[in-house]
């Protein structure tokens, strides 16, 4: 019998990761239960042949880990219901802005909290998902919960909570960064005589292949740069526009210090 597994919450994020992990056989359909109060929702999830539930009043007492995937606004009506399970099951939360204090204050200090920062592409399995643990996690739990969510992505983990800013600020809202310059390289494209349909091809498929080499390749992304750029060229041009006076440096890291800031007033 493997681990059990009570997703709090089957939104669209819920449901994605939910899917993944049985999808990838990290978790059969026989240990995994949904508490979702949408009765919609939760039909949703029953379909995969999970356990459903309307509230925590339904659960047995037995579980390994007990997943928040609902709203960050919802989670002081939401968890208190689960305290019960405090010293039995670890509690894994992918909620943004919300402190592993928070969850030690309406759980109880020995409570066993993992935070998970994931973003929008782990939908697809293509998702960057980030760990902290507090110190009552333990390291067969970090193990399980690691392998659980690379069925969403890649995984890595910080030993600071203080930098889940800065990781909601590179990753987390990163993928919005990612569309925006695709939107902005598709409308460049039409100024430039493009179809519009041709346009947003050139625009994603540029992006997605640039994005899968430099994964795939041992190069650093500096010396990928440099293999395309001829001297006097086309790309050089360009580039000069992009790289001069640090232009886009300088507004790519305005833009992540004004998520970082957000993110910490979100979490006060």
């Amino acid at each position: 019998m493997g681990k059990s597994v009570i997703l709090v919450g089957c939104g669209n994020m819920g449901y994605a990761m939910l899917k993944g992990w049985m999808a990838a056989g990290k978790l059969a359909s026989s240990d995994a239960t949904v508490v979702e109060p949408n009765a919609d929702l939760r039909e949703r999830a029953a379909k995969l042949g999970v356990t459903v539930a309307q509230s925590a009043d339904e659960l047995a007492d037995g579980a390994d880990f007990i997943v928040f995937a609902v709203k960050p606004q919802a989670i002081r009506d939401v968890a208190p219901a689960y305290a019960r399970f405090t010293g039995k099951a670890t509690f894994v939360s992918v909620l943004a802005g919300t402190g592993t204090a928070t969850y030690e204050e309406i759980l109880g200090r020995h409570a066993a909290v993992m935070r998970c920062m994931p973003n929008t592409p782990a939908a697809i399995g293509k998702g960057m998902m980030v760990l902290f643990c507090n110190r009552n996690v333990t390291e067969e739990a970090q193990r399980f919960s690691a392998d659980l969510l690379a069925a969403s992505g890649a995984v890595t983990s910080i030993d600071n909570e203080e930098l889940m800013d800065a990781v909601t600020a590179v990753s987390g809202s990163g993928p919005a960064y990612v569309f925006h310059f695709i939107e902005c390289l598709t409308a460049a494209g039409e100024k430039a005589g493009l179809p519009r349909d041709t346009a947003k091809l050139l625009a994603m498929q540029t992006v997605y292949g640039a994005a899968s080499l430099a994964k795939e390749s041992s190069e650093e992304p500096g010396r990928l740069r440099e293999q395309v750029t001829s001297p006097n060229g086309t790309t050089a041009a360009a580039l000069s526009v992009l790289m001069g006076g640090n232009r886009l440096l300088d507004l790519v890291t305005d833009a992540v210090a004004a998520a970082k800031k957000r993110s910490i007033e979100l979490g006060k």
